[in-house]
Parts: C-alpha cells; structure tokens; sequence
C-alpha cells in the first residue's frame, strides 16, 4: 500500500551525496527555483558548497544544478532565497572567505569544522536561478555581546542561517543565528538576530541595498530566563496585525517563541511554545521546528513533538540531535488576547515518516501553489519534495469546529448503557503478509492500522482492570487494561510478538461522574501507537520524553478471538465502544470526541 507519508515515495532533489537545506521559491517565470549546500562529503567536510536547480513540474524533475559557489572554493553553506517583486531573486548564505582552517573550542580545544563562520553573503539572479552573479556582496552584521565574548573576541565571526527571509510591509527580513561559544554539541552557545532591509525589494544596484540588525541593543532571541544557552534556527513569519512572530529551537525540550509588535527592533520576553496562550507547553528536542503563513491566513509548523525535560539528561554530544521521525505537522490560527495577536495551535498529525526510526529528517520548506501544498526535506544524504494529503490540511485546519462522526472504516459501534458483556469481534487487518508476486515471497508491509475509540467512566485507577478483550490465552488479540500509573493501556498481541503502549499518566480520573473519551490510534504506516484522550494527543507531559510509541514492524496481526469480552474487570462504565479498520487521524479523533459531547 502506498503511504504518501512516507518519504521514499518523495521526489528526489539532486545533489552531489550531502544534501542540505532543500529551500524552494516559485519564480516569476513559473519554475520552482531549490538551493541547497551540497558536497561529495560529510556535512561541514572541504568541498561544501551552494548550488541551484530548477524544476518544471513541481519537483517531479530537475534541471543541472548551477554552481552559486564552487566546490573548490572556500566553504559556501546554507542558503536561503528571496524573491523580488521585480522578479530578481538573492541567495544569502554563509562564506568562509578568509580560508579559515580551524576553530577554537570553549573548552581549549579545536574544531577543523568550518561552514559555520565568516561573513554573509549574497548573489543575485535576474533570469529565474539559470544563472548568478559573477560578484559576490557582503551584508554587515552588527556585533553582539555573544560575538565579543567569543573565543577571538569578536574578530571572527561564528553563524550560519537556516530560517527563510520574510518580506512584510515592504520590508525585508533576514534571520541570523549568531553563535557565542563552540564546544559541546558543536553550537555551544547562540542566540537569533535579523538583518532588516527597507531597500532591498526595490534598489536594483546590489552594493546600496542597506542593512540594519536587529534587535536593537546587544542581546539576541535567547531561551526563558533559566533555560540552556541555546537558542538557534530562527523562523519568523508575520500576523495580521502587523506583528512578527519567531519561533526557534533549544536544548531545554521545549521549543521557544516570542513576538514583536514594533518590527522586529524589540521582542516580548522569550517564552516556550504553547498550544494556546497560556496553555500545555509543545515538546520538541534540538532540531528545526519551522512556521509557514498560508495564503488562507492559517499557520503551519512543522516539528517533531517529544522532549521535555528527558532531552537534558541524554549523553553529552549528538544526543539531543535525535529522533527526528517522524515529522509533525501542527495548523494554527490567531486568536486575540491582551498582549495582541497570538497563534493557537491544533492537535498535531503525522507529516511523514521512514521505516527507519534513526533516520533523521529536518530543514523542511513549503511550497503553496494553486490550491496544493509540498514540503521538502533532507535526510542530509538525499532530499526530496512530497505532495501533502489535501484532508490531511483540511482536518488540521478544521480541528475545534468539526464535531462529525468519522463513518469511513467503522466496522463496530456499541453504544450504551447497556453494552452486551460478550459482541463478535471483526477480523482486523493483518499488518505483514507475504508478497506472492515475488519468488521468495519475502514479507510485504500493508501499512494499514486500526482505531479504537472509547468513552468510560472509571470509580477506580486501579492497576488490572480488563475493559476489552479479544486475547486468546497465550495467544493473539488486542486488549484494553489500566496499568500503573493510572493510565489505560492498549496489549497488541500477535503470534511472536506483543506491544504495549498507555496513554500519559495523570490523564485519567476516576472522580464521580467524570466521562473520558478515548482513541487508540495504531497506525501501521510509521508503526506508531497514538492515544487521544478528552480530544487532545498525549506527548507524554511531565512523566516521559515521548507521548507516542513504536510497535514492532514484525507484528503481523493482532486477530484473535472472534468474541470481544466488553469489560469483564471493568470499576465503572462503558458507554461507547467504536472501532475501525484503519488509523483514524488525529483530526478525526478530535473531530469524534467533539460529537461524543453533543
């Protein structure tokens, strides 16, 4: 079964082996015009370089990549593009211009890695990216205190770029994350600027376009007061209102946001990121977490949702680097409050996965064009544009007004009070079969999952409790139980192999009278168990890293008996019971929860 989540049913984007920051704009001419840093080696190794392509038909296809910096130059990386209203397009990037070989460690050592310093710079193109400038400008960058408290005090530069520029209210916006301390993790220590631009979109003479950083003073966009020294890959968009909004990752688990209500010159005290003002904080470790403005007025904002505290006590090093799979979208909207216009956010989907849990996928752009959305991404080896699933959109944008039954896949509904202790049990669908139309017939993945949705009223949180159960003794079946913690867990059990996977502890309470509707999601694309409780997706909160959990790719079916015991241990009860034969999406989970309270 083809899952269009899934990322190797992408579109290739060339490169010559890495492959980085996939970044695409529509020109005027039609094409969609992609940079990338690219180079026969690892990330940050010599021969790092900036190239463009072109693609006629939405990233099906590409043309040659033309060089913007050669391989055999000083290491060009991490570029991004703005479009002109006249049609010219700049590409901005990091340039080690002084041949720099070596950096100074906070801690007394040496990195030989060096993509990540120098000075920013820009190209121009006026023929739609077939080909650039043969010169090569400087933007200035006006010094920080982290740019002075660096290893060289300032006399080398450390930064690089991966949020795209932002043209609101004739103003240009470039986004600089500005690093003060190399060391543990490599950026040891940074914080987000802008270069604002009042010339840019409209001076045709490259070397007379001005540039101002901002914020004013000397301080970037760093974490809440007490959280870690990172605070980096700035992304911004613009409200309504007129007011900016930047969003960016750090290391405390929590990505971190703030808003501007005067043009980027001062910012409101950086906050972590909520799901409404005020609300349950979004989780989400040390990688890219991007907004994008819609041409509807909705947000997008794409992020890997786990986290937490977990994230600081993982091995020093790469580790709070991890677990980038699969990727998460979230819609937002703007909802008004006394500080001004803020973004609420939806309950998130799953944007795309891989079969591999330890591939990463990151730096992701969004391409909106007649009514369709791509996104593009890299694993660092390969990137590639895929197609967004139209109800996918609809269902995230919809989410708090929708309150429809899903029909679609229900092969059950028992409806109280008075459920039967014993229902036939529909067959499910078998996760792995053989694939006959090869001649060793090796295992076939059907990506296909199931839903269970419930609503209960529980006297007690006790441990042991049975709710459903279709489990053969020693053998397959599908049961729900309450397990420690309070929490209410879904047992996948097939011939070889059993899964379990609870919603978050401190969900569920057994007070007088309290109904919870709950939905198991067990989707067999990304082989990731979901739990949806009272409308809203669990992400673990304060008790694990992940909210979300893995089955084994080995499970085949979890068909058992062709009877469904309906709460043979149950303390309190059942008042509904539907189940489907494929995974519900987040959206319609939501979308059914909101029906159960009419």
């Amino acid at each position: 079964m083809i899952d269009s989540r899934h990322i190797i049913n992408g579109s290739p984007i060339p490169s010559e082996g890495y492959a980085d920051q996939p970044y695409v704009i529509q020109t005027d001419d039609g094409a969609w015009l992609c940079t990338m840093t690219t180079g026969r080696g690892h990330e940050g190794v010599s021969g790092q370089h900036v190239i463009s392509l072109r693609s006629t038909d939405h990233g099906a296809t590409w043309q040659a990549p033309v060089d913007i910096e050669p391989a055999d130059g000083p290491e060009a990386s991490y570029s991004v593009l703005l479009k002109t209203p006249y049609g010219r397009v700049y590409c901005f990037y990091n340039h080690n211009t002084d041949c720099v070989r070596e950096v100074r460690r906070e801690d007394g050592g040496v990195y030989t890695r060096v993509d990540s310093l120098g000075h920013y710079v820009f190209k121009y193109s006026d023929d739609h990216g077939r080909s650039w400038s043969e010169n090569r400008f400087e933007a200035p960058v006006r010094e920080f205190d982290c740019d002075r408290e660096n290893a060289y005090g300032g006399a080398l530069r450390f930064f690089w770029n991966v949020g795209k520029p932002l043209i609101h209210a004739g103003v240009a916006y470039l986004v600089m994350h500005k690093v003060g301390a190399m060391g543990v993790g490599f950026f040891a220590r940074s914080e987000g600027a802008f270069l604002r631009s009042d010339n840019l979109l409209t001076e045709l003479d490259p070397a007379n376009i001005r540039f101002d950083t901002l914020p004013d003073g000397d301080v970037g966009l760093r974490t809440p007061v007490g959280g870690g020294r990172v605070s980096e890959e700035q992304s911004l968009t613009a409200l309504s209102d007129g007011s900016l909004f930047c969003v960016y990752r750090s290391v405390d688990g929590w990505p971190v946001c703030s808003y501007s209500r005067d043009g980027g010159h001062a910012w409101a005290p950086p906050a972590y990121l909520t799901y409404a003002p005020g609300g349950r904080r979004v989780k989400h470790p040390r990688a890219a977490n991007f907004i994008w403005r819609c041409s509807n007025g909705r947000y997008l904002y794409w992020y890997h949702n786990h986290g937490g505290q977990f994230i600081q006590h993982l091995d020093k090093g790469s580790g709070p680097y991890e677990d980038r799979n699969p990727a998460w979208l979230m819609a937002g909207h703007e909802v008004a409050t006394s500080n001004g216009r803020m973004i609420a956010w939806s309950q998130p989907e799953i944007l795309l996965y891989d079969d591999d849990p330890i591939v990463r996928m990151s730096y992701p752009d969004l391409i909106e064009e007649g009514g369709q959305f791509w996104v593009t991404e890299t694993q660092k080896s390969i990137g590639r544009a895929h197609a967004i699933d139209a109800a996918l959109l609809e269902g995230l944008y919809s989410q708090g007004q929708s309150d429809r039954v899903a029909r679609a896949g229900l092969v059950m509904e028992l409806i109280g009070p008075d459920i039967s202790a014993k229902v036939p049990m529909p067959r499910l669908p078998v996760f792995v079969t053989r694939d006959t139309q090869r001649i060793d017939m090796p295992g076939l993945d059907m990506r296909v999952g199931f839903a269970l949705e419930m609503m209960l009223t529980l006297d007690s949180l006790d441990e042991g409790q049975i709710v459903l159960d279709s489990r053969i003794d020693h053998g397959p079946g599908v049961a729900v139980r309450m397990c420690a913690g309070g929490a209410l867990e879904l047992v996948l059990r097939g011939n070889q192999t059993e899964n379990r996977w609870a919603c978050d502890p401190g969900t569920l309470s057994a007070q007088t009278g309290q109904k919870h509707h709950i939905v198991f999601i067990v989707d067999g694309g990304p082989k990731v168990i979901s739990v949806v409780v009272d409308g809203v997706l669990c992400d673990g909160g304060e008790a694990r890293q992940f909210g979300w959990g893995r089955f084994s790719p080995n499970l085949r079916d979890v068909n058992g008996s062709p009877v469904l015991r309906i709460a043979p241990s149950l303390h309190g009860n059942l008042a509904l019971v539907r189940l489907y034969d494929r995974a519900l999406r987040t959206s319609e989970a939501v979308a059914n929860y909101r029906g159960s309270q009419n």
